[in-house]
């Protein structure tokens, strides 16, 4: 006889058990754990002015209780195993170039936030965001889903140190083997030995062994306690009416844009990878979305920027994570987070970089179902997987994949089989790139 449990996650019919549950979940918590420092680091940068800058502390505790929210509500709401968390890149957006804005500051852009979340779940309610997914046809699902793993391979490789800054060439490989990348090597070295030997847990071991070898060579300290009271400093700050000012119009929808293609982009991605497409639509995508929005919603009232779909998560869906407990594991993992931030400062970038480029790995397998002798379908897929790491978003990858697409097929006199919505989608981008420029 079924437990509700069985049913609610359906783990034999998925094929998973809840050990592989709850190891999935904590290796994506993992590999995501830097946001509980790296998202108080931006917001509350010091170099920002006064009016700008957040109280670091509770940017932390808000980081961590918003994520956990979220986390658990995308696994009992939508049960899959997709982790969010305050979006990196939109949160520097946050900061610098709206919370610094003399006229501004960070409570008007936490009140942006706020009403772009109110729209996020809006267009998730009328199913438009749902629409955008399944008008996005096969092949620009496989290519988001690899030039993610393009795009989180080439963070790995710059956490670790393997990929070094350059003037002449914009970026280029290391200069020497310092104990920083001996700590990333040894951690990939391990995994890869491990994925080969096809041992479960091989992410979670390679991160745990490279920490250790971290604090060994002195890269990372101990910390001087081990638990911290979270201050929740941030909580209700928002400034909701000065955010409706017509100034911000353009602030709202530049939120509203990088989250809502961010987010489609990440799960279409973890979804392909999964396998959870049928007939290249998501079930459950209204839910998987309005979690997107709820979380959102209550970061910007704790008092953090956008939250999002990580990319993360396709380390745990790769440890074989595939339901909502592997997402719910993490908000609890988030949750412990805001009481024992003492011990995930300890993890190195380092450490978590192996992990980044082994996934990034994982990702281009589904290349393989791209029909490569059709240059209608394989160029507008190379310019996703390109542009993604090139240019440093998924949102300007899925741009350029609803541009080209549809520009190619009716070149190829093909036009019927591009949906009408890809269509629309494809002229809005063109205008945003005109009239707003860059964004994200």
């Amino acid at each position: 006889m079924e437990t509700g449990r069985t049913l609610l996650f359906r783990f034999r019919e998925l094929g998973t058990s809840p050990r592989r549950e709850i190891l999935a979940g904590i290796t994506t918590f993992m590999t995501m754990a830097y946001i509980v420092a790296v998202n108080p680091m931006i917001l509350g940068d010091p170099n920002l002015p006064d009016h700008a800058r957040m109280p670091i502390e509770g940017v932390m505790a808000a980081t961590c209780l918003a994520s956990a929210i979220a986390c658990v509500i995308m696994g009992i709401v939508a049960r899959y195993p997709f982790a969010l968390a305050p979006g990196m890149g939109i949160n520097a957006y946050f900061a610098y170039s709206v919370a610094a804005r003399p006229e501004w500051g960070y409570k008007v852009a936490l009140g942006a936030v706020f009403l772009a979340g109110v729209v996020f779940l809006i267009l998730t309610f009328v199913k438009v965001r749902e629409l955008i997914i399944d008008s996005i046809p096969p092949v620009l699902k496989h290519s988001v889903a690899a030039g993610i793993g393009l795009f989180i391979a080439l963070i790995g490789f710059q956490n670790a140190g393997l990929v070094v800054p350059s003037k002449a060439t914009m970026v280029t490989s290391f200069a020497q083997l310092d104990k920083p990348l001996l700590v990333a090597v040894f951690g990939l070295a391990l995994m890869v030995a491990l994925f080969a030997l096809r041992v479960r847990g091989a992410i979670l071991i390679g991160i745990a062994a490279a920490t250790v070898l971290a604090l060994m060579l002195g890269i990372a300290k101990a910390p001087e306690r081990v638990v911290d009271w979270p201050k929740f400093t941030a909580f209700g700050q928002l400034d909701i009416r000065g955010a409706l000012k017509l100034g911000l119009i353009e602030v709202i929808f530049a939120f509203l844009f990088v989250d809502m293609f961010d987010s489609v982009g990440t799960v279409v991605g973890l979804a392909d990878r999964a396998g959870y497409l049928r007939d290249g639509k998501l079930p459950r995508a209204t839910e998987v979305l309005a979690s997107d929005a709820a979380g959102t919603l209550v970061g910007s009232v704790l008092g953090t920027s956008t939250v999002t779909s990580y990319i993360e998560s396709a380390a745990g869906i790769e440890e074989g994570g595939r339901t909502g407990l592997t997402a719910m594991v993490v908000g609890v993992l988030f949750l412990a987070a805001m009481f024992f931030s003492p011990l995930i400062k300890i993890i190195p970038p380092q450490a978590t970089a192996p992990a980044l480029i082994v996934v990034g790995a994982m990702m281009m397998q589904c290349i393989k179902d791209i029909a490569w002798d059709d240059p209608t379908e394989i160029i507008p897929a190379f310019l996703v997987m390109a542009a993604m790491p090139f240019f440093y978003s998924i949102a300007q990858g899925i741009a350029l994949g609803f541009i080209f697409y549809p520009l190619a097929k009716t070149a190829a006199g093909r036009a019927r089989e591009v949906h009408w919505l890809v269509y629309l989608l494809g002229g809005l981008f063109v205008l945003r790139f005109i009239l707003l420029g860059h964004i994200a």
